[in-house]
């Protein structure tokens, strides 16, 4: 698992709303008519401008980005190096039988095994690596739309409390208690885009980017194996890969 993600939106909601504890009352900042205006109106649109099987692929792209534990570079690099020390010692067929969760790994293991051309291999891992961009990115564009809609449903809410209050000016003591129920809708919808929905959205643009390199490390150790098989050169030349301080 991703603790630091979920470390992160913890973190972030609890010292709001210790915040609102210490400033005092923490029942003025709930409002049932807000909370409705805000969620309902925010998934509500996102259904309008996002087909349902791309909402629900988002959904399960954050799923993921919790529940998946961060593969380091380096991990990949360490893997091809053991993959071509395979090749070298019982040959490139013994690399049909590795063993991975990683399905692309393991089509650039059977390519390898077949003795493909290395154009191929490319080509391969460039479809792999534009679809994977492309599922990746629905995601992303999701929970960017909804860190946008979030507040402006929260300015619709305010808008509409104050028009509420402007229509019963005539009890000056009902003017305090409306203004405030008018900005919650506000508050609601900005700690929804800047605690959550925009981080969301940054985290899979990063998982999207780190998972472009690991294809690019297998694309290039897959190369080097077929090109020469030597575990000592393949290391170093993807080590290239790793920052200086990761470097053996």
């Amino acid at each position: 698992m991703d603790f630091a993600t979920l470390l992160g939106l913890i973190t972030g909601l609890a010292l709001v709303v210790t915040a609102i504890f210490m400033g005092g009352d923490m029942s003025i900042f709930v409002d049932l008519p807000s909370f409705m205006i805000v969620f309902g109106g925010t998934f509500g649109t996102i259904f309008v401008a996002f087909p349902f099987e791309e909402v629900s692929q988002a959904l399960k792209a954050v799923f993921k980005a919790f529940a998946s534990r961060k593969v380091q570079v380096r991990e990949v690099v360490a893997t091809m190096v053991k993959i071509a020390d395979i090749s070298r010692r019982e040959g490139l067929i013994a690399l049909e039988n590795v063993k991975t969760e990683n399905m692309v790994l393991k089509k650039a293991c059977q390519l390898i095994a077949d003795n493909a051309d290395p154009g191929l291999i490319h080509s391969t891992l460039s479809i792999e690596i534009s679809s994977m961009k492309r599922r990746h990115k629905v995601g992303e564009e999701v929970f960017k739309r909804l860190g946008s809609l979030a507040p402006s449903f929260g300015m619709i809410g305010t808008l509409i409390g104050l028009v509420q209050m402007l229509a019963n000016l005539a009890d000056p003591k009902s003017i305090g208690p409306a203004m405030a129920v008018a900005i919650i809708t506000t508050f609601y919808g900005t700690i929804l885009a800047t605690v959550i929905f925009l981080p969301i959205a940054t985290k899979l643009r990063a998982r999207t980017l780190q998972e472009e390199v690991h294809l690019a490390v297998i694309f290039e150790g897959a190369k080097s194996i077929l090109e020469n098989n030597n575990p000592l050169l393949v290391s170093e030349k993807l080590s290239s890969f790793l920052a200086p301080g990761e470097r053996k």
